[in-house]
Formats: C-alpha cells, sequence, structure tokens
C-alpha cells in the first residue's frame, strides 16, 4: 500500500467507503455479524490518502450508524484501555489496527464536541487520548522504528499518520504540558496498577533528551522522570540495576541515609515507586535495619507496627519486593501506616500467603500476564501488598466488574483476614465458598458472571479472584428468584458483610423504571448519612451504593457501582459526600455543573467527592441502618426541591 497525495485518490476510496459504509448498514438488517473487512480495508486506504483523516473524522457519525464499531469492544468506547489500545495500533492485525484508529478518530470527534457520543464525554475522550499519544511518544521523538516500518499494508505508516493528526488536533505545542497533567491527575488518586504511568512517563524521557524537542517549561515531567528513574543521588544518572547494586554495596552510612531519605520522600510525592527502591530495601534489610524504616517513609504508627512485627516485614520484603514488583513497595509502606498488621488475623493471613501454594490454573494465569521474572506466588503477594495498603487504588479495568471491586476495596480497608481468606481460596484451590441465605455456594461449577472473559488489565488479587467474586454474585442473583424489589436489596449484605445496612431504598419502581417517590428518597438520604440531619452520626462502615452516571452533556451513560464512604464539611463548610468509584478514573463530569473532585476538598488518595445535593442527585440505591434513621422532614425543601431538579434534568428526565 502506498502513501498516496492524489484528490483523485481520495475520492475515488472515499466513494468506495461510503459504498461499503451503506453495504454494511444493510448487512445488519439481515445478519446479526456481517464482515467488516471491506469497510476496514478502505478506511486503512484513507488513512495515508492526503486528507483522508479529515474525511473519516467528518464521516464518525455515518460509521457509528452503519456499525463499523458495533458488537466489539469498540461499541462501548467508555470501557477501552489506553495501554491495550496502543498494542491494537502498534501490533495489531489489520483490521484491528484500523479499527482502533477508526475509533480514535470518533473520540476526538467527541472531545473537540464535532460528535455527541452518549457512551463516553469529551472529557474522557480528551483524557483517553492523551494517555494514548503519550503511550506512542517515540513516533514524536523520531523515526518510525524497524518494527513499525515494517510491519505489512503501511501499518507504520497508518500508525504514524493518526499519530500526528492527533496532535494536529489536540496541541502538538503543549503535548508534554498536557500529558504532565494528565499523569498529575491520575497518580493523584494513586492507583495500584501504574504500568501505563510509567510507560508514558518513559516516552516522556525520551522527548526530554531529544535535542529536536522544545522542551522548555517542562520541570514537571522532569520531577516525574527523576521519581521514576533518578529519586536518589546514587541513581540520579540511572545507571542500571547492577551498577546501583555495585554503588549500594560501596556506600558509608551518610549516603545511605541520603538514599534512603530521597527514596521515601519521591515515592510519597508521587506514588510512584522506583525500580531502583526495593534494592536498596533489600540491601539494607539484615544490614541495616533501622534504615528500613527510613527508605518507607513511616510515621511513629508505622515504626510501631514494623518494630512489632519486623519478622514478618522483613520476611515480606524478602519474598515480594523486586525491582518488577517495586510498586509493592509503596502498598507495605502505606500497609504498617494503617497500622493493619495490629490485626492479628492479618499477619496470620499474610504468613499464610507467603507460604501459600498455588493451583496450576492460577499460576498460568499470573504468568501469562505478568512473566516468568519471578515466581507466581511472588506478584501475586505483592499484589496483596498493594491492596491492603491502597484499598481505595484498586480499579476495574476494562471489565463490567464494579461490583466485585468495591468488595475488594471494602474487605482491604474493614476486613483485611476476610479477604486473604477469599484469595487463599482462589490461589490455591480455585474455588471460592460463601453463602446466601443459608444455602452454601461455590465459585467453581459456576458459569461466567458478567464478566464473559478473564480479566487481563488488573492487578495481580483481581487477576486471581475477581472471575469466581462474579460468579458467586451473579448465583446469589439467581438464587434470588422474583422478589418485590431490587435484588441487590439481598445480594450486597450476604455478599460484602454485616455491616452492609438491612435498610434499602431504590429511586425508581423495579417494573415500570418511573421514579417512586422521589422526594421520599432524597429525604431518607439525608436523614440516614447527612450530619445535620442524622444526629451527627458518622458512617461508621463504607456502604455500597448505585448511582447512575450521566455524561457531560448529562445524558444518562448507566449505573455504576460505587462505595459511599463518608459525609464531611469541607475546608469551606461545604457538606460533601467522599466516594470511592472502582471505575480506574474517578475524575468525571456529569454534566449541570456537577465534577467529580480527586483532589482540593479533603479528599484522600483514591477518594472522589461531591457536594452532597449534587451526589444525591446522582444516587439510585442504597443501603441504611433502619434503626438509625434521622429526621426526614427536618430536611430543607428547596435542598430537596434542588435535587430533584437536578435528578429529572438528567437521568431521570422520562421519570
Amino acid at each position: 500500500m502506498k502513501l498516496e497525495d492524489t484528490d483523485e485518490t481520495l475520492d475515488r476510496v472515499t466513494a468506495a467507503f461510503d459504498a461499503a459504509l451503506a453495504r454494511l448498514a444493510q448487512a445488519h438488517q439481515i445478519e446479526p455479524k456481517p464482515s467488516k473487512e471491506e469497510a476496514l480495508a478502505l478506511a486503512r486506504e484513507m488513512i495515508i490518502a492526503s486528507g483522508g483523516l479529515g474525511a473519516l473524522h467528518a464521516r464518525v457519525a455515518a460509521m457509528e450508524a452503519a456499525g463499523v464499531f458495533a458488537d466489539s469492544d469498540w461499541d462501548r468506547p467508555a470501557i477501552l484501555q489506553p495501554a491495550l489500545a496502543v498494542r491494537s495500533l502498534r501490533q495489531g492485525e489489520p483490521d484491528i489496527t484500523a479499527i482502533e484508529a477508526l475509533s480514535e478518530i470518533r473520540l476526538l470527534a467527541v472531545a473537540l464536541g464535532d460528535y455527541f457520543h452518549p457512551g463516553i464525554s469529551a472529557e474522557q475522550a480528551r483524557n483517553f487520548l492523551t494517555q494514548v499519544m503519550a503511550l506512542n511518544l517515540d513516533l514524536l521523538a523520531g523515526p518510525m522504528s524497524e518494527a513499525d516500518r515494517e510491519r505489512p499494508q503501511a501499518l507504520g505508516k497508518i500508525v504514524q499518520a493518526l499519530y500526528q493528526y492527533l496532535l494536529a488536533h489536540l496541541g502538538y505545542e503543549s503535548i508534554l504540558e498536557s500529558l504532565v497533567d494528565e499523569i498529575q491527575r491520575l497518580l493523584a488518586q494513586r492507583p495500584i496498577q501504574t504500568d501505563s504511568i510509567k510507560q508514558m512517563i518513559s516516552q516522556i524521557a525520551q522527548c526530554l533528551f531529544d535535542p529536536e524537542i522544545d522542551t522548555a517549561g517542562t520541570e514537571g515531567a522532569a520531577r516525574l522522570v527523576r521519581a521514576l528513574f533518578g529519586p536518589t543521588a546514587g541513581c540520579r544518572d540511572d545507571p542500571g540495576l547492577e551498577v546501583y547494586a555495585q554503588r549500594l554495596a560501596a556506600m558509608d552510612e551518610t549516603a545511605l541515609i541520603e538514599e534512603a531519605s530521597s527514596f521515601a520522600q519521591a515515592m510519597h510525592d508521587t506514588g510512584l515507586v522506583s525500580p531502583y527502591h526495593p534494592l536498596l530495601l533489600r540491601h539494607l534489610r539484615g544490614r541495616r535495619d533501622d534504615l528500613v524504616l527510613v527508605a518507607l517513609g513511616l510515621s511513629g504508627t508505622g515504626c510501631d507496627t514494623l518494630l512489632c512485627y519486623q519478622e514478618l516485614v522483613h520476611r515480606l520484603i524478602d519474598e515480594a519486593l523486586f525491582p518488577e514488583t517495586s510498586q509493592a513497595v509503596y502498598g507495605l509502606a502505606l500497609l504498617l501506616e494503617r497500622g493493619a498488621l495490629f490485626s492479628v488475623p492479618i499477619a496470620s493471613g499474610l504468613w499464610r500467603q507467603i507460604r501459600l501454594t498455588l493451583s496450576a490454573e492460577a499460576s498460568d494465569t499470573l504468568r501469562s500476564v505478568f512473566g516468568e521474572a519471578h515466581p507466581p506466588r511472588v506478584f501475586l503477594l505483592a499484589g496483596v501488598l498493594s491492596l491492603l495498603g491502597q484499598p481505595l487504588g484498586v480499579g476495574q479495568g476494562n471489565n463490567p466488574t464494579c461490583q466485585s471491586v468495591i468488595g475488594l476495596s471494602m474487605w482491604a480497608d474493614n476486613d483485611g483476614d476476610y479477604l486473604l481468606q477469599l484469595l487463599a481460596w482462589a490461589a490455591r484451590d480455585n474455588e471460592v465458598l460463601s453463602r446466601f441465605e443459608g444455602e452454601p455456594i461455590s465459585s467453581k461449577s459456576l458459569e461466567a458472571g458478567l464478566a464473559k472473559a478473564p480479566p487481563l488489565d488488573v492487578d495481580p488479587v483481581s487477576l486471581v479472584l475477581i472471575p469466581h467474586l462474579d460468579r458467586l454474585y451473579m448465583e446469589m442473583g439467581r438464587l434470588c428468584g422474583e422478589r418485590d424489589d431490587d435484588l441487590h436489596r439481598w445480594i450486597n449484605p450476604e455478599f460484602y458483610g454485616w455491616w452492609v445496612g438491612q435498610g434499602f431504598r431504590v429511586a425508581a419502581d423495579i417494573h415500570t423504571g418511573k421514579l417512586d417517590d422521589y422526594d421520599g428518597f432524597i429525604r431518607h438520604f439525608y436523614a440516614c448519612y447527612h450530619p445535620f440531619y442524622n444526629g451527627n452520626m458518622p458512617l461508621i462502615h463504607p456502604q455500597p451504593a448505585g448511582i447512575v452516571v450521566t455524561d457531560s452533556a448529562a445524558r444518562l451513560v448507566g449505573r455504576h457501582a460505587i462505595t459511599l464512604l463518608r459525609v464531611a464539611l469541607d475546608a469551606s463548610n461545604e457538606m460533601r459526600a467522599y466516594f470511592f468509584n472502582p471505575n480506574n478514573d474517578s475524575g468525571q463530569d456529569w454534566g449541570q455543573g456537577i465534577i467529580c473532585a480527586i483532589q482540593g476538598n479533603g479528599e484522600r488518595h483514591g477518594e472522589a467527592s461531591l457536594p452532597i445535593a449534587e451526589f444525591a442527585s446522582r444516587l439510585y440505591v442504597f443501603h441504611y441502618d433502619p434503626l438509625e434513621v434521622g429526621d426526614r422532614q427536618a430536611v430543607p425543601a428547596d435542598e430537596v426541591a434542588r435535587i430533584i431538579e437536578l435528578g429529572k434534568g438528567s437521568w431521570a428526565a422520562d421519570g
């Protein structure tokens, strides 16, 4: 396939593409899954034709209408993951590369306001494209690699053309600044999974050292690069792991103290852990145990925990902390800071996890995702440290498993020994046991739940445990049968734990979908959770809840499970609801000026927050303690009216 640059060529290919779209649309009326091969082949020709990308941009609506994205992951753009998109673009088969390219042209149209898609907002589309560009910065930093040049059917040229088109429209001159802002926004949420973020920083590092690229005013970018590749004097020049290990052996006490302090500061400032950091910990352990406290950046609480459980902590360092599992250093530090080991069952559960023999199924799954640099049990143990240290850092990846993921988060935060028991069953026995209304159930013989394929873009604990939890949740729904209320009323207390409120309210009638006593629903929520109307009772345990997600134009996207964590006044004396959203990125624009905050309003890492009225306007179901309900009639009528207006002006417009 040659690079075309004539108007006649573009006109010819465009006409053929339009005809192929028309045939595809007709075929969809006859066949459930017609072939898209003709349309995708012509799209590849258009991309490398002069003006072809613009022509495709103008046909985004036509492509959607014809079903180019139908019956595929690309039909739901909100679940797409930047790291997977890079693989599809750079390594996929011709049709996969083509549909990924078309999807990103579609997202560009959404980001620029040229096209509305009900499944993704303009802000989400822009964030996605920014991350994809970050992961492809090598195309900006120099010519195509040999691997790109040698791809068949000009696929390398297709990707390069697409990338330049995206840069031209989203701002070539400010790409580094935008990428740094996006990375810092993601890091503020302290995710457990940081591989894609580290890949972006690696690409930024290449740009910073490329003399052909203007990188003036990029101190923020340099700070991120230093945190990952050179946070200390001993590794400032990124010497490589072997050389750094040799330097450690020759350092005196002053140098080691400086190394330990610098690593800890960089880690806690950014949430990133350099691959050099575990080497220092392994060097100090047994030689200078006093400096392990410094290298982890522990406060008094963390130091007390470590000193009380020193043998266990040292064993965890030996068994789990390596350059390939470096993020677990942060998890270990936060686990100690939380004082989690003072719960004796958690300490005992970790000893069991260290010695756990994994099933062949669990081992194969972990090996397929995390490779063979270490035995699978190492990656799983590292994942345990991350999850117990960062309960709000877990995400669902590209999987419809929000119900199960909020369970992982709640258990890690509130019932860590139960989480370790579930994981032991799943990893060792390839089975998880549970009960529903007195009836024992096992995950082993159940069919797949909402996630039909194993999750591959998640942390090690999720990778092993989520498929079992997903199946159990679906089985509990099946055992409910037909009931007179939303099935979550019965499933959630059985699935998550005793602390889930026995009371339950849903905003809409389960049969008609229409709002049902919306005024009473709002008043009931306030009387249970708003400190001014519930007797100033704090939220004791995290509570599962269901929200209705809307896009930046306040249009319905879908229902979603979250965890309500607390309701409190912020520094401006505004009452806010703080919650955990498992969708990998909690900063979202839900329209009507409702923008989920992730920092700046008293949020802890991993929390999202909204003024309580705005949160209530998107609330769909909630649990409560029926013995701890405040005064519903004390809730101001104007506050209730405002919430009703926001709800009916968005997701409940037909209610």
